[in-house]
């Protein structure tokens, strides 16, 4: 036994130290918890220390309570495995009983995690493995172990692993040995599995479900559900899958991905089937590290609108095509780089001829009414002597605009950013600007040029898109998004639409002078959305800020993408509303 979920106490050595049950002899108290207190303690019968766990004094009159410590040790006796931590025996003291346990020399995964954050596959397989083996015991005895977490997990210093704490153990066979009472979510909210939310019969392979939880916390560093209270985060599990832990950690090994994904299943059956049959998958992963699909180079298509003036004289916003992006060869990623397709020596021909393909005849024929007006003016005026000065543009565009008839719409860029000011990626809308970032790109831009295109409009068909992407969690990045800047340090609510689906994005914010540069240092605004279908979101933003963050970390298909990275998001109809 260690202190599993016991906080840490400095060794408090006893003045008279008791002797329960006239034999074991508390040395030094090593941890306490809300029901009891841990101590290493002397058997004088045979001479070896062991850890005494005891209960609290305040709880001592609780027959309920009592009877959980008495069972626990009657359900732990039964099972003798080289991973789970032995009890030897279960004694009563001044009325408080006490369960006598393995003294175990090390430190709960708990307390390895609080220090280290992450795991390394390897050791993770080993965890994984070692406590899949205890949990077929405790199957194969006859019990649920309902409460499998990294607290009741103790690693040694030599690397063996342990389970412990059977205190809400459920018999499989319904009788006289469940540990708690009927109707009741045993359990500690992150760790429970499906089953357990929903109140439904359970069987070991809801323990593989936690131990999967854990195993998923051991390489991502958090769990993958996490809400503002203990309800919200034992529903999250039944409302979506969590994140991919390719997504958050794209070097481990693909094969283990797979698996703890496979073993988080909601529908039981889905799961492996027993824990010796978890403890071969993890045993014969192999922890080759994948190769890592970088950035896409392939641009995503731009959506374009006609521009024709309605009876009211205002122009339609309406969508009336998409333009592909140059076709890849089929199953090969392109190679360009960032560099490459952006030349700094030709910028606008590349923008022009990677996005835009060949104009319009129409507009072949405008260019050239242009060129030949230009040249006459030119001609004029010189030999006007200079004393006129003419500047035909107005009547030139009048011209060229109304060169298309009615069957023939003019098709133009999202923005006249994307196509005559595209170093100015900012966006405003009175006093507020959109930004794209991608702190994780290979050039920190992420379709900058569109950013404007996510202000409200009133049309779902003007939006900021990202690129195109092999798969849905962006390879090896961990998001992309909008920072929106308020014109001043205020509270209030942000709008916006996520126009395809499923999607998982956050709303953070700063109330620094300037956007933090690095993503971990935004500040979280309420839980991590998500959805299967696209849809407004509205976040009401209680602290003050001066920056937004609408953070992408999951993309849905998009049929305008090729069929070799097919995942996009696209975010619109953005809006900010200030609290008075």
């Amino acid at each position: 036994m260690s202190p599993s979920d016991f906080s840490s106490s400095a060794d408090s050595p006893v003045q008279a130290a008791p002797l329960l049950a006239g034999r074991y002899r508390l040395e030094r108290r090593i941890g306490q918890g809300g029901m009891a207190e841990v101590w290493v303690a002397l058997d004088e019968q045979l001479g070896r220390r062991v850890a005494v766990k005891w209960l609290k004094p305040n709880l001592a009159t609780d027959p309920v309570v009592a009877e959980r410590f008495r069972r626990e040790a009657i359900a732990v006796a039964q099972l003798h495995h080289s991973n789970i931590v032995a009890v030897y025996d279960v004694v009563e003291h001044d009325g408080r009983q006490a369960v006598v346990m393995q003294l175990i020399e090390g430190r709960s995964l708990r307390q390895l995690l609080d220090s280290q954050k992450r795991l390394g596959p390897e050791l993770t397989i080993h965890i994984g493995a070692s406590v899949s083996a205890a949990l077929d015991a405790a199957h194969r005895a006859g019990f649920v172990h309902r409460d499998v977490k990294p607290g009741n997990i103790l690693v040694t210093d030599d690397g063996r692993v342990l389970l412990t704490d059977f205190g809400i153990a459920k018999g499989l066979d319904g009788g006289d040995r469940d540990l708690t009472s009927d109707n009741v979510m045993m359990g500690t909210a992150k760790y429970l599995s499906p089953e357990q939310v929903r109140g439904a019969k359970l069987d070991g392979r809801a323990d593989l479900y936690s131990l999967a939880l854990v195993l998923y916390e051991c390489l991502a560093g958090r769990v993958p559900f996490l809400g503002q209270s203990d309800a919200d985060t034992a529903l999250a599990r039944l409302q979506r899958d969590p994140t991919d832990l390719a997504h958050l950690r794209p070097t481990l090994p693909i094969g283990l991905v797979n698996l703890i994904h496979r073993t988080l299943a909601r529908n039981p059956v889905h799961r492996p089937a027993t824990g010796a049959d978890l403890r071969a998958e993890l045993m014969a992963v192999d922890t080759t590290p994948p190769h890592i699909d970088g950035t896409p180079a392939e641009p995503p298509p731009v959506r374009t609108r006609a521009v024709r003036p309605d009876e009211s004289g205002r122009l339609d916003r309406s969508p009336v095509t998409t333009i592909e992006a140059s076709p890849s060869i089929p199953g090969q990623p392109s190679t360009a780089s960032p560099a490459e397709l952006f030349n700094a020596e030709d910028h606008t021909n590349a923008i022009s001829s990677r996005r835009f393909g060949s104009p319009p005849a129409a507009v072949a024929a405008a260019v050239a009414v242009l060129a030949v007006l230009l040249t006459a003016l030119m001609v004029w005026n010189r030999d006007s002597g200079g004393s006129e000065q003419v500047n035909p543009l107005p009547e030139v565009t009048a011209a060229i605009a109304t060169i298309p008839d009615a069957d023939t719409p003019l098709n133009l860029p999202d923005s006249e950013a994307d196509f005559a000011d595209a170093e100015q990626p900012a966006a405003t809308l009175g006093s507020i600007v959109v930004t794209a970032w991608d702190p994780f790109g290979d050039n920190g831009s992420e379709n900058d040029s569109q950013a404007a295109l996510a202000i409200a409009d009133g049309s779902r068909d003007t939006a900021w898109s990202t690129e195109c992407y092999l798969d849905q969690y962006m390879g090896p990045k961990e998001g992309v998004g909008l920072i929106v800047t308020l014109p001043a340090l205020t509270t209030g609510t942000i709008s916006f639409e996520s126009l395809n689906a499923p999607f998982q994005v956050d709303v953070l914010s700063t109330d620094g002078a300037t956007p933090p540069l690095t993503f971990d240092t935004w500040r979280s605004n309420g839980t991590t959305l998500y959805d299967t279908e696209a849809k407004l979101i509205t976040v009401n933003v209680a602290v003050p800020s001066t920056h937004l963050l609408i953070w992408l970390t999951e993309l849905g298909p998009d049929d305008a993408c090729s069929s070799t990275n097919p995942y996009r998001g696209r975010i619109g109809e953005i809006t900010w509303s200030a609290d008075s």
